[in-house]
This record gives structure tokens, C-alpha cells and sequence, in this order.
């Protein structure tokens, strides 16, 4: 009876229209049809980037035209008032759950996403991103800070976190030739997603609000219906090659120098954290990502304090000289510096991602590191020399590796560990970003915070920050300096690797060359679907370009 019964519960999860077995490619589908379907996800999720929009309106939900404080209030106090305006500081631990959660959840539920396919893993973030909008919309109204955390800090967080993964392995097994390229591809619309949903959510807002509403739960619930029809498509648009596919007449052809960083074997799942590869790439990234976040943490009051009235024509005066129309001036440009910050993180993410693939991913994180050490150590004397333009393009470039860091590091795992569990490994190796995204906004932030205790100027406060970020890259260039490949004992056995693989594709194996060949690239479907992620994109970087403008008037 058992066994009957594991035969009809096997049969109902196959015949699924969430399984992975419905996902497998047909002859004659194009690749280029996947990596879109990742970014209708990830420009969703993206928007955590940008949840700061909220927080302004927020901290005046009560009162509407000034906010209701409470003096003395705790922070246990603000999670239940119903009749206190919340604190920004209360609303900001939404954005630490948010990649606290990301990190973990990757790593927990990471395993899950490559025997369950990212059809369903896609279908599950889209449900707890949307649903923890949703959730928020009704703390909003019943002003619930509790409410808040729960839907969109915890609920939204995993959404995050299997949304960020799902298309990791699925886009390094279609693109075995362009790895980088691939993962750059998806990536990017993570660090983009501010761009279109920062504006979105504004003109929102302007248009729901009222007398007695800031119009915040009601953009909440509007955004979480637009972004679940974008990532429901998205996740139904996935599909994952049979086992033994790979690109017609495609052969790896690298220097053997660089071979011998890629390897043709897997690593399980079970045995990758067991390894110091994992550890060194681990800290590789946690180094990277401390580093700069620390600087976009602290990006736009950097700008306003260093160079203060130089910024509107008066380099006479420093930030506390600053009247308040001169500081909600020198406000609006920093605010273009962030959204300049925000193209250079998404178009790195794409373009080191690239051209990891002709440098190799090692090389391009010592590209990072040493580069980075220049910048970061040269970024203050810049500063103090009043060369704003020199300074503004040096963060750029900062920034720029910060996103490429991101999105070159699925690659590199599937260099070292292999392809069959390289998204569950990157999602245990997130959890370095849950701990960057405490680490790097402390160090910047306290030593800040002392620095002005202690007298010293404003447009000086930021030098040691820039010293010490710059030590966190140098140790980051000597865990990438130690990476080396991984013994033999580490790998798969054949019979172990056939059996597991004849388990997730139930199908033949096909033939090189079946599916997915690049002229192909430019039909109509795979058109439509770049066009479907292409216009808001555009939108969202028009948006950031017009804000940016003003940063060079």
C-alpha cells in the first residue's frame, strides 16, 4: 500500500505544473528566452534597493502634513503604537531584515531550489515578495510596525532571497560558453530594480495621497499586484536544458592557465562548505560587498559634507555653515550622485560579469581588490583637493565593482565547485552578504559617529572610513590570492552524478546543439520578452538619468 501510494504521490508531482520535469526545454527553444524571465524577477525584488522611498511618508502616516511624535518612545513601544508617527530609525530594520533574511533563506532553501526547479522556486518568491507587500499595506493601515517587519522585512525577505537564487544554476547550464555574461544579465535587474520602483512608488504615492492618507498602503498594494503579474510571467517563462546539453559545436577553449580554474566535474552540495574554497570565496565576496556598501550607505551625506558649498558655487563655506535652503540644495544633488551610483551598480554587474568570461573570474576580483585599495586609498586626498568631477567618477567605478562583485561570483563558483549545485552553493555562500550588510554600514556609521564627537571636521570625517574600507580589500585580495582548485576526493563520482541526474530529467538526454543556438537569439518570442523587461528598465534609467543631471549643473 506504501508503495502505491509513493507511486501516485510521484506521478502527482511530476504531472505538477510547478515541477521540474514540466520545465525541461523542448527541441527548438531558445536560450535567449531565459535570461529576460530572470529579470522580470529580479527588477521586482530589486526594489528593496529602493524601500527607502517609503520612509518620509511613513514617519508622518498619522499625522499626514507633520508627523505625531512621542518622546521617549522605545523601540518595543514603536512596534504597537496606533498613535505615534513611526521613527525612520524603527522603519530602517525593514531594510536590514530584508538582506538578512535574503542570506539566509538562500542558504536554507537553496538545496530545495535545485531538486524542486526555479518554476516553483520562482513562483514562491513572487508569492512571499508580493504577499509580504500585502501584508505591510495592512500594517500600513492599521498602523502596525509589527505588521511591517513581519510582511515585508521576514515574509518579503525570503521572497528575496529564492527570488535572487532561482535563476542562478538554471542560467549557467544554458550558457556554459558566456557564464558571466549570463548571471550578469540577471543580476543587474537586482541592482536596477530601485530605478524603476523608487520613481514607481513615488508617482504612486503623489496620486493615492490625500488629506487624511500618504497614499503608502495603498502603493503598496498596487505594486504588489503589478509586481506579481512580472513575476509570475517571469517564472513561468523558466525552463532548464536535459541533462548533456550544451551549445552547438561549443567547446571550452580557454588558456591553461585558466583551465585550470574551471573544472568539468561537480562538487554535492553536501561536501562544498566542507571545503576552503567555499571559505576563501566566502570571505572573497563578504570583503568585497562590506567594503562597498559602506560607501553607498554613506554616499550622499559624504557628497554634502565634503565638498558642501562647492557644490552650488560657494566653496567658502563648509556643511554647518550651510543655511537650510543651501542644505535642501546640495540634498537634491546628492540625491542625483545616488542615482548615478545606482547606473554604474547594475552596469557593472553586467559589464565585469562579461568580461570575467575573457579574464577569468579570479583575475577579475584582483582586478577589484587592487584597483579598489587605489581608489578607496586615493579617494580622500581627491576629496580635500576639491576635484569633484575626479571624485564623483572614482565612487562611480567603487560602485561599479561592488555590483560586478555580485554578479561575477555565481560564475566563479561554477568554475570551482562545478554547474549541478551551483545555485543552492551560492545561496549558502549569500549568507556573506547578510553579514557584509551588517558589517560594512557599522564600521562606516560609528566611525562617523566618533569622529564627530571627537571635533573632527565633517569634510574630514571620512578618511579613516576610506583607509579601513580599503584594509578590508586588501584581505579580501589575499583570500582570492589563495584560491586555488579543488583536490579530486572533492568530486562526484560518475555513477553518483548519473543516477542523481537521471532523477531530475526523467527524459533522454539530447544531443549538443538541440536547443537554445545563438542565431536564434533574435526571433520574435525572445524580441517580445526583451522588450517586456527593456521599456521599464529604459524608464527607470531615463528617471535616474534626469535626477542625475543636476549633480553636473
Amino acid at each position: 500500500m506504501t508503495d502505491l501510494q509513493e507511486s501516485w504521490t510521484e506521478i502527482g508531482a511530476s504531472a505538477g505544473l510547478l515541477s521540474r520535469d514540466r520545465t525541461i526545454a523542448k527541441p527548438g527553444f531558445n536560450r535567449w528566452l531565459v535570461p529576460p524571465a530572470a529579470l522580470a524577477i529580479h527588477l521586482c525584488i530589486g526594489m528593496a534597493y529602493g524601500f527607502s522611498v517609503f520612509w518620509l511618508p511613513l514617519s508622518r502616516a498619522i499625522g499626514v502634513s507633520d508627523p505625531v511624535t512621542c518622546e521617549g518612545m522605545s523601540l518595543v513601544s514603536a512596534l504597537f503604537t496606533t498613535s505615534c508617527d513611526w521613527r525612520i530609525a524603527d522603519l530602517g530594520w525593514i531594510y536590514t531584515l530584508f538582506f538578512v533574511l535574503l542570506g539566509s533563506s538562500a542558504a536554507i532553501w537553496g538545496g530545495w531550489l535545485e531538486t524542486a526547479g526555479p518554476r516553483k522556486a520562482g513562483v514562491v518568491a513572487a508569492l512571499c515578495w508580493c504577499g509580504g507587500m500585502v501584508v505591510s499595506g495592512i500594517g500600513v493601515m492599521t498602523h502596525q510596525l509589527w505588521l511591517m517587519w513581519l510582511g515585508s522585512g521576514v515574509i518579503g525577505g525570503i521572497g528575496l532571497g529564492l527570488g535572487y537564487i532561482s535563476p542562478v544554476s538554471t542560467l549557467i547550464k544554458w550558457f556554459p560558453d558566456r557564464r558571466g555574461l549570463a548571471t550578469g544579465m540577471a543580476i543587474m535587474g537586482f541592482g536596477g530594480g530601485a530605478m524603476i520602483g523608487a520613481p514607481l512608488a513615488d508617482r504612486l504615492m503623489n496620486h493615492f495621497q490625500s488629506a487624511e492618507s500618504v497614499g503608502v498602503w495603498q502603493t503598496f498594494f498596487a505594486m504588489a499586484a503589478i509586481y506579481l503579474v512580472f513575476m509570475l510571467a517571469g517564472a513561468f517563462s523558466y525552463r532548464v536544458p536535459p541533462a548533456g546539453w550544451k551549445p552547438e559545436g561549443w567547446q571550452p577553449k580557454v588558456s591553461a592557465k585558466k583551465a585550470a580554474m574551471i573544472t568539468q566535474h561537480h562538487v554535492h552540495l553536501r561536501d562544498a562548505h566542507k571545503t576552503r574554497q567555499f571559505w576563501l570565496i566566502w570571505l572573497v565576496l563578504c570583503l568585497n560587498v562590506s567594503a562597498g556598501i559602506g560607501v553607498i550607505g554613506m554616499a550622499s551625506p559624504m557628497l554634502q559634507e565634503i565638498f558642501a558649498g562647492h557644490l552650488i558655487g560657494r566653496p567658502d563655506l563648509d556643511f554647518t555653515q550651510l543655511d537650510t535652503g543651501q542644505k535642501a540644495a546640495i540634498a537634491a544633488i546628492a540625491a542625483g550622485f545616488a542615482g548615478l551610483l545606482s547606473l554604474f551598480n547594475i552596469g557593472g554587474r553586467l559589464g565585469w560579469a562579461s568580461a570575467s568570461d575573457r579574464f577569468g573570474r579570479k583575475n577579475t576580483y584582483f582586478i577589484f581588490f587592487i584597483l579598489g585599495i587605489a581608489l578607496y586609498t586615493l579617494a580622500p586626498s581627491v576629496a580635500h583637493s576639491g576635484n569633484q568631477v575626479l571624485f564623483v567618477a572614482m565612487i562611480c567605478v567603487i560602485i561599479s565593482m561592488y555590483g560586478g562583485g555580485f554578479s561575477t561570483v555565481p560564475a566563479y563558483l561554477a568554475d570551482v565547485f562545478g554547474t549541478q549545485f551551483v545555485g543552492a552553493i551560492h545561496g549558502r555562500l549569500l549568507t556573506a552578504w547578510a553579514t557584509a550588510g551588517i558589517v560594512g554600514p557599522v564600521v562606516v556609521n560609528y566611525l562617523r559617529e566618533a569622529q564627530i564627537a571627537a571635533g573632527v571636521p565633517r569634510a574630514q570625517v571620512y578618511d579613516y572610513t576610506m583607509y579601513i574600507l580599503a584594509g578590508f580589500l586588501a584581505l579580501g585580495l589575499i583570500c582570492n590570492l589563495l584560491v586555488r582548485p579543488l583536490d579530486e576526493k572533492w568530486f562526484m563520482k560518475p555513477d553518483e552524478l548519473a543516477a542523481l541526474q537521471a532523477r531530475e530529467h526523467k527524459t533522454a538526454e539530447v544531443k549538443s546543439g538541440s536547443f537554445g543556438i545563438d542565431r536564434g537569439r533574435f526571433d520574435l518570442p525572445a524580441l517580445l520578452a526583451w522588450a517586456a523587461v527593456g521599456i521599464p528598465l529604459a524608464w527607470g534609467v531615463w528617471m535616474t538619468a534626469q535626477k542625475t543631471a543636476a549633480l553636473f549643473h
